[in-house]
């Protein structure tokens, strides 16, 4: 086995500090990454500590922009936010301060638009069936199955 010279750990180092530094990553993207590029254990949790002191890495920040990004940019509801930032392995509170980025008046607004706009590419003359392919639509995105009953039967 070869031994690793401090020179490979400032190396890799800077590698990953330039892979922070492109986007917002958490704790679970570096780590796939520096097993990705195959750094002993021992290594890339240095590196992990060096990079969350320098603030490349920080997980708060990071569930924030997350947060604010999927749901302004791809549409998502809270429910499929957090369980994507669960899988990510970022703790609950974390998640939760991340969710603040989200305005519920934003949130209901969006979830009006992405139903009025799925509404009128649907071709179901069936208004229940119109209704329910809908819903069915609104909560694969991630919103709240009684939220998204309540915007479609008009009581938001």
């Amino acid at each position: 086995m070869v031994k690793k010279t401090n020179s490979d750990h400032a190396f890799i180092l800077n590698k990953a500090q330039a892979y922070c530094g492109y986007q917002e990553r958490c704790i679970f993207d570096i780590s796939n990454k520096l097993k990705e590029w195959k750094v002993q254990q021992e290594i890339a949790e240095k590196i992990i500590g060096q990079l969350i002191n320098d603030d490349f890495i920080n997980e708060e920040r990071y569930a924030g922009i997350f947060a604010g990004s999927k749901f302004r940019i791809n549409k998502w509801g809270r429910n499929k936010i957090i369980y994507e930032l669960k899988r990510k392995k970022i703790p609950d509170l974390i998640i939760q301060i991340g969710l603040e980025e989200i305005e519920d008046e934003e949130y209901i607004n969006t979830l009006k638009e992405i139903l009025s706009k799925k509404s009128f590419l649907l071709k179901e003359p069936d208004p229940r069936k119109h209704k329910r392919k809908l819903a069915n639509y609104a909560i694969s995105k991630g919103f709240r199955s009684q939220l998204v009953w309540d915007a479609i039967e008009g009581n938001l």
